[in-house]
Order: structure tokens, then C-alpha cells, then sequence
């Protein structure tokens, strides 16, 4: 039997649907139901006693299950899911006497967003600027000891950012609405209480639905990877099964980064909506992490390209608008 928390998420709902698929026993674990039926137990990553019952007959974990935000408000929490919350895991996973447990951590750790050098190699240094890649960063620690005092094999994956190929020009979508798209961008600022953002980006409104380029004070494009669902999907099984896994620290994501100076025009050339430029304070998000190491040890293949993702993005937006794909 095989737990995954967060398995009403979408890395973990692919990767329920793939193990059963492949006639492997499986049992979920997350605050909601995930509506996909099956062996699940509902429960909270703070509940010990939900934890030790959801590891009964468990000889592997896959742990996804996280809580992310950015309001100030939610660090008590934050702090209490991924960092407590993981302890307590862990416990009744040694209890449990599980041989191989893989750890969702993230590229935050690093941090992506201010490198010391590209790529970023999973030897850079762990310096987390963020409360969450904190929280991530104290959760491989709980797992490196845990291996160290041999408790079980343990895989460690650092998350790229994750989206489903549909939601990428999807104005609705919590990632690629404020992303990609102006006005969900602006109450996005103002949601956080970034005036200055917020005001910055209601001066460039055409009065009319657009796409925003991000680029950074100087005029330099964003660019960041962007990993499709299902080949995270693909290396979070590669991690649960290979035996050169044991004992690993991998980037898993997308081979390249997007350059939104080449991202954007590709959306608008499906949306056909114009492009609006904004120069944001700051330097900006530009980063390239290398998935060498999981490609030469494991056979990782990335094969979902942005090409191939923002297709199926506007076969869906169709669904939504009509033949047009406007609302």
C-alpha cells in the first residue's frame, strides 16, 4: 500500500490516478475528499492520530500534502502543516516501518528567485527568502534525519512550479490569471495590499481584457520554468520505484525555463488579446534550475512542451468561450 497526502491536490491526484492505474493499492490522504473514490482518509497533516491511522499496512509515502500563502497572516499555519505537520508524518511512518518515503520540497529552497549562479544546481546554496521555502527547507531537514538514523530510504524533489496545461490561459486560474493576464494581476496586487503594484498596474489598463508582460525595473522579461502536471506526475513514480533514487536530492521540472518575452506573444497570438508591458521595482524573477540530475539518474523525461500545453490551454478556453475562445 502506497499513502500520498495531498491527494486532493493536482500532483497528487495524477499521482493516485497513475498508481491505480497500474493495479498498485493506494490510499489518499487530505483535508477534503478528492473525489476520485477509493481508500482515503480525510484528515489535517496537525492530526497525529489520523496520521498513524492512515499508515496502517503502508510500506511507501509519497508526501505532497502542503499548505502555501503569501499573507503574513498564515505563517502560524504554514509553520504548523509543512514543518510540524511533516514531523508528525514521519513518526508514524518510522512507526509504520515503511521502506521509502519521497519528499515534495521545493525550488524556494534556494532560493529560484535570487541565485547565486545559473543554472541552479541542486549543490546551490539553501538560502530561503520566503516564509514557505523556509517551512520547506526545515521539512528536508526532518527527512535527511530520519534517513541518517535509518529509519527508511528517502527521496527528496524539489518542485518547479506546477501548473495543468488548461489553466494556463485561464484568467480564473489562481496561478495564471494574475500571471499572465492584467486585471486578475491587479486584484491579485491589491489582495495583498501592494498599493504601489496595484496603482502601477491600473495605469497601464486599456480599458479592455490584456495580457501584462512582467518585466523587471530595467526592462528585462521574466523568466521562469513553468512544469506541466503530468511530467511532475512522471517523476514523482520515477522517485517512488527507482533504486538510484534512495537517498536523493533532485530538481524535478521543466529542461528550459520561458523567456515571457517569447511566452507572451505565443498566448496572445491564440487569445487575441494584446500584450500591455509592465516594468515591475525590483530585479525580477529570472531563473533556469537544471533537471540534470534526475534526467542522467533516473531517466527523467520532460515531454509536456509550452507548444503542446498552450494548445490544450486554448482547446479548453474554446469549452469556456465558443469557437473564438473570447468571452
Amino acid at each position: 500500500m502506497i499513502l500520498v497526502t495531498g491527494s486532493a491536490g493536482r500532483v497528487g491526484r495524477g499521482v493516485v490516478a497513475a498508481l491505480r492505474a497500474n493495479g498498485r493499492p493506494v490510499r489518499g490522504f487530505d483535508l477534503r475528499p478528492s473525489g476520485m473514490g477509493g481508500d482515503e482518509v480525510v484528515g489535517s497533516l496537525e492530526d497525529a492520530a489520523r496520521l498513524s491511522e492512515a499508515t496502517i499496512g503502508v510500506s511507501a509515502i509519497v508526501h505532497l500534502g502542503a499548505f502555501m500563502s503569501w499573507d503574513p497572516a498564515d505563517g502560524e499555519r504554514m509553520f504548523g502543516v509543512n514543518v510540524e505537520g511533516t514531523r508528525r508524518l514521519l513518526v508514524a511512518a518510522a512507526a509504520a516501518k515503511i521502506k521509502r518515503f519521497v519528499f515534495a520540497s521545493s525550488g524556494e529552497v534556494y532560493p529560484e528567485n535570487r541565485p547565486d549562479y545559473l543554472p541552479v544546481t541542486e549543490d546551490h546554496p539553501l538560502n530561503p527568502n520566503s516564509p514557505y521555502g523556509l517551512t520547506k527547507l526545515l521539512g528536508e531537514e526532518l527527512v535527511r534525519f530520519f534517513e541518517r538514523t535509518g529509519a527508511f530510504e528517502t527521496v527528496i524533489l524539489r518542485f518547479s512550479h506546477t501548473q495543468d496545461a488548461s489553466e494556463l490561459l485561464d484568467e480564473e486560474s489562481f496561478f495564471s490569471g494574475p500571471r499572465f493576464f492584467l486585471r486578475p494581476r491587479i486584484r491579485q496586487q491589491e489582495t495583498f495590499g501592494n498599493t504601489a503594484n496595484a496603482d502601477l498596474l491600473r495605469s497601464r489598463d486599456i480599458g479592455r481584457p490584456a495580457h501584462v508582460l512582467a518585466r523587471n525595473e530595467n526592462g528585462r522579461p521574466f523568466r521562469m520554468h513553468i512544469t506541466e502536471t503530468r511530467d511532475m506526475v512522471a517523476g514523482v513514480l520515477l522517485s517512488l520505484d527507482h533504486p538510484d533514487a534512495a537517498g536523493g536530492i533532485f530538481n524535478l521540472g521543466s529542461d528550459e525555463p520561458f523567456d515571457f518575452a517569447v511566452l507572451l506573444p505565443q498566448m496572445a497570438a491564440r487569445t487575441g488579446l494584446p500584450v500591455v508591458p509592465v516594468d515591475f521595482p525590483g530585479a525580477g524573477v529570472y531563473y533556469h534550475t537544471s533537471n540534470a540530475r534526475i534526467r542522467n539518474t533516473l531517466g527523467f523525461e520532460a515531454r509536456w512542451t509550452m507548444e503542446r500545453m498552450l494548445d490544450e490551454a486554448m482547446a479548453a478556453r474554446r469549452q469556456r468561450f465558443g469557437r473564438e475562445g473570447t468571452p
